[in-house]
């Protein structure tokens, strides 16, 4: 990751040209961003990725070859991977879900205003995760078309206090930080640490993986 003194370096991967072209010029434009490559399919993506090392993937998922989510599962796990921020028309795609569990950090909509797209960047490079409801909604209907429900397997549950399983039960169901302040009577900061310590002891390195974990593990199941 780049230092605060420094840019944050972004590669734009998407398999229209024109796309690719605006996005660099938007980031271009800010000062604390700088497109350093672009990809026009998810192999060329893992290529340019382990040859330029960003901070963060802009990451299309609909491409030829191999696609965004490939791509995403490739990237995701390796050591010092950049953070992966994936663009897609939500409404359409099926493969949100797959490609958060898949390593990403958040998704962001085609449509969405540029500065909300900068700001999304900005959130997915300091080690923040972009979960909106409505990723949220998709996540528990995922679940919801399990066959059978999850069952709890993690033993890094047990570890938890219950002021901290309070807290992970809240993230769980959307809940932002100063909205679980709100409801438990905490402050920000208190929260805040509540939150680090969960993704340390269930091993996940952002919010919208402690969802997953969350209703993977059973700790929370669609509907409640």
């Amino acid at each position: 990751m780049s230092d605060a003194t420094e840019p944050i370096r972004v590669l734009v991967v998407d398999d229209e040209q024109l796309v690719r072209a605006g996005f660099r010029l938007l980031i271009d434009a800010t000062p604390d961003l700088v497109a350093v490559g672009e990809a026009g399919d998810g192999g060329e993506a893992v290529r340019t990725a382990r040859r330029l090392r960003p901070d963060v993937l802009v990451m299309d998922i609909r491409m030829p070859g191999i696609d965004g989510l490939e791509a995403t599962r490739l990237i995701a796990p390796s050591e010092d991977a950049p953070r992966i921020l994936i663009v897609t028309t939500f409404d359409d795609d099926e493969y949100v879900f797959a490609a958060l569990r898949g390593g990403a950090s958040g998704f962001l909509l085609k449509d969405t205003p540029p500065e909300d797209m900068l700001d999304a960047i900005r959130t997915v490079a300091r080690g923040d995760a972009l979960l909106a409801p409505a990723i949220t909604r998709r996540l528990i209907t995922e679940f919801a078309r399990m066959p059978t429900p999850p069952v709890p397997t993690s033993e890094a549950l047990g570890t938890l206090t219950d002021r901290e399983r309070e807290v992970f039960e809240l993230v769980a169901n959307g809940l932002s930080n100063s909205e679980i302040a709100g409801r438990l009577h905490l402050g920000i900061t208190t929260v805040k640490t509540h939150v680090g310590r969960l993704l340390t002891k269930l091993d996940v390195h952002d919010r919208v993986h402690l969802v997953i974990c969350a209703y993977e593990s059973g700790v929370v199941s669609p509907g409640r």
